[in-house]
This record gives C-alpha cells, structure tokens and sequence, in this order.
C-alpha cells in the first residue's frame, strides 16, 4: 500500500488505503468517493469541470457586427441607387468603405485571439477517487462532489474543501503575494492555487464555470463595448447625429430636385448621393485606425506591445499613474544588505556569526519559496555560511494573514517577518532600531524566539502520531515559557531602476500624479519612492489602516504611497481616484491585479509577470523596464494631435456638406456637386493630407476637448466653403451657366479653400508639409487634367473660371476674418470669469426655463 505522506508523480495510479486514519474524512468515515451512477448523474447535469468560457463574440458575430453597420446599409443603398441610374463613375467612395469594414473585423478578430489565448488554469490530469479506487483522469472530467487527491506541485483544477490531510497552497490570486498558506481539513481551497508541501484529499465544491478561476478569467476575458477613448467617443457621437439628420436631408432634396426642379430622375439620385456622402465622415475611421495601427508597429519595436489600440490616446490623457514598488520602482530581485543583532536580543553568546549560523538553519528548512527566502538563501550559499546542529520539530510556513514564517527546533521557536507583526503591541520597543534603516529605503524582517520550548512526551498514543500528514515531526507538546525575544534584523534592498528618477522626473514634468501602491511597509516604500524622485513619496500611510471604502477615498487625497496594500484595496484605491474625475493608468504583473487593471482606464503589464495579466492588459512593456512609458506617452501625444488635428479637415466636408445642402433646400436649388467629385476633393484636401500630417512627430501635451478642439479649427473652413460655393451657384444662375461648368467650378473653389486650411493647420511649416502640401497639389492637378472625365471634371466657359477665381480671392479674406472671429470668440467663452458671468446670467433670467 502507499502512504499518502509520500509525493507521487503525475504518471502513477494511486490505490486507496482504507485503513489509514489519512484516508478518514472528518466524521471519521473512509473516503470512498463517488460510485459510476453518481457521476453519471452529475455529467447529465452539466455538473462537470468543462468550461467553455471564451470572448463574448464570435467571428461571425463580429464579422456580422463590422458589416450590418447603419452607416454600412447608407452606403449599400446609395450604391444601389447609383447603380440604377447607371452612374458608375461616382462609386469612388467604396474602396474607403471597404477599408474601414475590413480594418474593423481585422483589429476586433486580433483582439479576441489575444483574449481567447489567456488561460490561467493548467492543470491537465488529476488523481480523482471513484467507487474506492483511485483514477488518473482529465480535469475537466471531474464532476462536482468529486474527492481529488492533491500534492506539491498540482493547480487546484476547481473549488474544494480539504477533507483530509493538511497541505500548504500558493495563493496568489488572492493575495498577490507568493504567500505559502497552510490548509487543514474543513478550509476552502480556491481553484488556481498552487499546492507547494504536503498532501490532501479534496471534495471539489464548485467546478466548470462556477470556480473561482472561471469567474476571473471570465471577467479578464470579457470584450467590453463602451469606449475608452475620448476621441473615438467623440467621434461615434458625430456619427450617431449625422446618421439621424441624413435620411429626412437626403429624401428632402431628391424630391425638391425631382419633383420642384424638374431634374431628371438620374440627376435627382446623383445630387442627393452628393449631399449624403459628403455629411458622412467616412474617412475619418479609416484615418484613426491607421494611424493607431501605425503607431502600434513602431512601440512593437520599443518593446512594446498594445493589445487595444485606443490605450494609446487613453495613456496620453492619464493624470493619475499607480505604480508598484517591485519590479517598477525597483529591479525585480532583491538582495540581503545586512544582518544586525537586536539591542532587545537576551541572548549573550548571539553576535553576527551566530546569528548567521541560525539563519542558516532557518532558511534550510523553511519551505517558503518567495523572493524574500530566495535572497537568504543567496546570501547564505554566498557567504559560505554553514548551517548548525540544530534538530528539527516542524515548520509553519510564511502566511500573508501572519506576514510571517515559523520553525520550531528541539533548541527553540523561530519566527521570521514583518517586525510590526510579530512584535505586535510590543512593537514599540524596537521601531527606532527598525526606522533606521527603514528611513533609507531598505526592508527590515525581525529574526525572533517565540519563548516557546518542547518537553519529549513518551507517551505511545503521542508516539504513533509523531508525524502527521505532511510527515512533520511532532515529537512533543508546547510548554509557554514567556513572550516574543528579538534577535536580529535582516536588512534587504531593492536597487533602483537606473532610469527610475528621470521617468518619474518626466511624468511630474506632464502634470501626472504618481501613486505608489505597495504590500511592503509604507515608510520603506516611502524612501524608495523619495529616492525615486517620486514627488510627494514622504506622504504615506499604512493602508492596513484604511477600514472602509470612505477611507480610501479621502486617502488617495491625501497620500502618495500606500503600504500593507491588500489586492482588494488597491481596486479601489483605482476606483476612488476614478470617482474623483482623474483618468487612471494602473500598472501589474499578477494575476491578483487583473480585476484592478480591467478598472482602470488604461493596465500595463509587465511581460515578467503572471502570462494571464500580461493578456489582459491593454499595454505589456517586453522587456518589463518602466523606463519605455514615456515613449509610450510620447506616441499617444502624437496620434491624438496629429488625428485632431486631420479631423478638422473631414469636419469640413461634413459641415460644408450640411449647410449647403441645407441652402440648397431653402433656395429650392439642386444640390450643385456630383460624389465622384466631393470624393476628388476629399483625397486631396482631406484624406491624403491628413494621413500624411499623422505621421508628423508631435509631442504637445493633449488639451482642450477633441470635438470642441476640432471644431474651431474646421468651422471657418467650412462656412467659408459654403458661402463662396453657394454665391457661385446663385451667380451661375444668373448668367445661366450650365450645371456641369458650376459643379466644375465649386470643385476647384473647394479646393482651393481647402489648400487653405492645411496650409493653416500646418503653421509652423517644415520640410515635411511643404512636401504634403506639394504633393497633395499636384495629385489634384493631375487627376483633373488626366482623369477629368472619371471625376466629373469638365472644361468650363470663360466666364465661369472669371467667377471661380473671383470668389477664390473673396473666400480667402472670408476664411482670414472668420478664423480671427472664431478664434476671439473661443478666446472669449475659454475665460473662466466670462464663463461664469454667463452662468449668472443664464440663472439669473431663468434662460432655460
């Protein structure tokens, strides 16, 4: 028979031994699991350990959701009609619609793949008791009420409860901490843990979609609809109104054409297709994507990969950034500086060596493995310390409720941790030895005797059970012999980043808020941060402290760092400062901290850290050194200014498109313009430039609001626009020009309105614009004069190209003098003291009421 004390390997079928006391669950009864009729019952449940948790979409309904768009059933429309009446020639806008529809589905597709990958459940096999047997079995074929053997290195596959036997667990989905958690018959085990020493038998209790596992990666997975992104917000916006005031528009001046004007049906559809179009911002999702895509590929080549493309404006706009001390202030290793003897210490033969000597012992025993017991352990193989003589009782590894580890020995009780934890109430008595190496930025663990010693019990009972489960010694019974007796302290660092305080410096310099959240002692992360050059790091508090959500929030308030920090907390210590109107970058590398990055506005991982966080984050830093993050900043800036600032060239089309078509129902005139035409000027007064103009390296802060940024730059431009084509039209009627001459006409006046506008966006000019504007000039010249019949581009009369130039000339002062008001008056409706006379005013005099 086996004992259950010894740890098996995956590859062995394991036989129950019914007369062990191990295999007794608590009512003293064998464990025999569940018979084959009892499974089976549960698998016609679904009670099984299957999940099928994936992205909310499929492909097909994100191929549907990208194609059965309202604008997409416009646009659909529009090409029916076109094709009815034969004009082909206008269906130039299609490649454009093509392109946002096929981007769409590519970047969504790309996201799901990422989402779809993240697993943080790998536990293919389990040893599984059924009808008193013992099985080797798929996880996912476990049923509910299942009884799972468990050992060192097994992933807890579903939520149980140790029935029997006691074992240590990794729980770092819960705390965040590689804390080593002792288990005993009766406690919960969380699914995703990882068992580190000893064995158990288990009953799962919650399993498949149900776990605690399943619940996480569900929300980690979920693939939300709302927008992060201002601009792209902004945007949908824009869209949303122009989609409601095109359909009554369009049918408005096909019948004032066909039925008022007497145009022929052809005309009617082609001048009404003119009009939607140009209200559509069509290429204004294509800019966007690109230029977001483009910037994606060259942070692809710092290192950096973004898993959602609008993280990248997200990121620009952060006034708040909260930062970890490991791994971000701080190199990930960690490193013992010192060992220092207590001036409590009553042990008069205690100096460093021996001190040394007992670490040794401690560190060879203990079955922690965190960061913390692995730099001891490096400290003790590097120094060549050589371990004592002393006899070994049991071990109490390292629990993130104690925040510290215990080992008794046949010579004494040892503890190791958090001074403040062990020490407790008397934790006073050594806090000046403590502080001083806490105010310079190092961690202090207190090594400790508990004032506890074993008296040999020969007792038989006693006897047989001198090793428990996990095959302990527990060779006698605990005598008290008085309280806790500090040793010595071991002091470790963590060296800063060699970038740390120039990036820090960077960030202060861009009006963004470090907070520094830490499950380290507040006053050692206070100094590391100070030596960071995090501003305000000397404001700290104990985040233990911090008992209720109201707390919290007025903490982030007052505070910088934030110690003893618990992965509920730090959840919403993100949502308080949310609440407070701040955008909120967050910063992880655990599982623990994915429900906190899927909170904030924009989560970066580190590649070093947990594979889950890393694809659940929208931004992951390959190579783990913070130190990119203002590079990153630096894209951000360049794509929100740069597509804010191309935007206000499409805005003019839309608004010079609104208007005229309005004018042209108020006039009862036929809209003026064909597609094939307004698709001319938009390549090369609106689209051309503004991809070119994107790519320009800009690294001003974002300010202002984007659609209220956008709009004064294009309401000149577009009234400009539409009172110069408008006065040509009314002037070609008089002289009863032919339609064909006028639409040629306002072509080229649009353009030449619309040379205008870039060449003011562009101010001040460089290489690069002069190239833009050039190029951008001779594509319209060469369109025109080469493939004037495809773009409905026709020879006009002389008296027409003397009334195009004229109104030329009119429409540049018109757009100086317009620009000038606009900008007086944003300048004006920008102060906040005229704001608030205004709203005095409007309270006042009940305005709106």
């Amino acid at each position: 028979m086996h004992n259950i004390c010894r740890p098996y390997t995956q590859e062995e079928v394991f036989y129950l031994d019914t007369n062990s006391e191990s295999n007794l669950d608590t009512r003293g009864v064998p464990i025999m699991g569940l018979t084959s009729e009892e499974v089976r019952k549960r698998i016609d449940n679904g009670q099984t350990n299957h999940t099928d948790i994936s992205t909310q979409k499929t492909v097909g309904q994100i191929v549907k959701s990208n194609l059965l768009t309202y604008f997409n059933l416009i646009f659909l429309i529009l090409t029916v009609l076109l094709c009815i009446v034969g004009s082909f020639r206008n269906l130039t806008f299609l490649p454009v619609i093509i392109g946002n529809t096929v981007i769409g589905i590519f970047q969504e597709l790309r996201a799901k793949k990422t989402l779809d990958k993240m697993s943080m459940l790998n536990a293919p096999h389990s040893i599984v008791v059924r009808d008193g047997e013992q099985q080797k079995i798929q996880s996912e074929e476990l049923v509910k009420d299942d009884i799972i053997i468990l050992s060192a290195g097994n992933q807890i596959c579903a939520d149980a409860t140790v029935l029997s036997g006691s074992i240590s667990v990794n729980e770092a989905l819960l705390t965040g901490e590689s804390d080593e958690i002792k288990k005993k018959s009766g406690d919960r085990l969380m699914s995703g843990s990882f068992v580190v020493s000893g064995q158990c038998y288990a009953k799962l209790d919650k399993v498949g979609n149900e776990s605690y596992i399943s619940q996480l990666t569900a929300q980690a997975k979920a693939m939300g609809d709302g927008e992060q992104s201002e601009m792209i917000r902004y945007i949908n916006k824009l869209v949303k109104w122009v989609g409601i005031i095109i359909i009554p528009v369009g049918i408005i001046l096909f019948c004032q054409a066909y039925i008022m004007n007497g145009e022929t049906f052809k005309k009617s559809v082609v001048s009404m297709v003119a009009a939607v179009l140009g209200m559509i911002p069509e290429g204004l999702y294509l800019l966007t994507t690109v230029a977001l895509a483009l910037s994606t590929i060259r942070l692809a080549k710092k290192q950096v990969l973004l898993h959602d493309m609008k993280s990248i404006e997200t990121l620009a706009r952060v006034d708040v950034l909260c930062v970890d001390k490991t791994g971000t202030i701080t190199e990930p290793g960690m490193q013992v500086t010192e060992l220092v003897i207590s001036g409590r210490c009553g042990d008069a033969e205690m100096d460093k060596r021996a001190f040394a000597h007992l670490l040794a012992d401690y560190s060879a025993v203990i079955e922690d493995n965190n960061a913390t017991m692995e730099a001891i352990r490096s400290y003790v193989a590097k120094n060549e310390i050589e371990k004592g003589s002393r006899t070994l009782l049991k071990t109490q590894p390292f629990t993130s409720a104690n925040k510290y580890s215990k080992v008794s020995f046949v010579e004494g009780d040892y503890m190791l941790g958090a001074p403040e934890f062990i020490m407790k109430d008397r934790y006073e008595e050594i806090s000046e030895e403590i502080e001083e190496y806490q105010s310079k930025g190092y961690r202090v663990l207190l090594m400790a005797e508990s004032g506890v010693s074993y008296i040999e019990n020969n007792d038989d009972k006693d006897a047989d059970d001198s090793k428990n489960i996990n095959g302990e010694n527990s060779i006698g019974s605990i005598r008290p012999l008085g309280g806790i007796s500090p040793i010595g302290y071991i002091v470790l660092s963590n060296p800063i980043r060699e970038n740390a305080e120039s990036t820090f410096t960077y960030f202060k310099e861009q009006g963004v808020a470090i907070k520094v959240i830490s499950g380290d002692n507040p006053a050692t992360v206070s100094e590391v941060a100070k030596r960071a050059g995090i501003d305000g790091a000397e404001n700290y508090v104990d985040a233990s402290t911090l008992a209720s959500e109201k707390d919290i929030t007025e903490a982030v308030d007052k505070y910088t760092v934030f110690g003893r920090v618990t992965p509920k907390q730090k959840q919403l210590i993100v949502r308080a400062l949310q609440k407070q109107k701040h955008t909120v970058a967050m910063t992880g590398d655990g599982v623990n901290d994915i429900l906190a990055m899927k909170d904030a506005d924009c989560s970066i991982a580190m590649a070093s850290g947990s594979e889950a966080a890393a694809q659940a984050a929208q931004t992951v830093l390959l190579d783990s050194d913070f130190g990119r993050m203002p590079y990153v900043v630096f894209e951000g800036r360049q794509v929100v200014n740069n597509i804010q600032r191309s935007a206000s060239l499409f805005l003019v089309k839309n608004i010079f498109s609104l208007l005229m078509a309005i004018f042209s129902a108020i006039f009862a005139i036929t809209y003026p313009l064909e597609p094939s035409q307004i698709s001319l000027i938009s390549m090369f007064t609106i689209g051309l430039p503004g991809f070119l103009l994107a790519l320009e390296p800009n690294r001003n802060r974002i300010e202002g609001n984007f659609m209220v940024n956008v709009m004064l730059k294009a309401l000149p431009a577009g009234l400009t626009d539409v009172l110069s084509v408008g006065a040509l039209v009314i002037c070609g009627q008089v002289f009863n020009l032919p339609s064909e001459d006028i639409a040629t006409a306002g072509t080229m006046l649009l353009a030449v309105v619309g040379f205008m506008i870039i060449i003011k966006i562009s101010h001040p000019f460089n290489k690069m614009k002069y190239g833009v504007l050039l190029i951008n000039i001779v594509g319209l010249l060469f369109c025109g004069l080469f493939l004037g019949r495809l773009f409905a581009i026709e020879s006009i009369s002389n008296i027409c190209f003397l009334l195009m130039v004229v109104f030329a000339f009119a429409a540049e002062s018109m757009f100086r003098y317009l620009t000038l008001f606009v900008e007086k008056l944003s300048s004006f409706f920008g102060d906040e003291k005229n704001r608030r006379k205004i709203r005095r005013k409007i309270r006042k005099y009940n305005i709106f009421k």
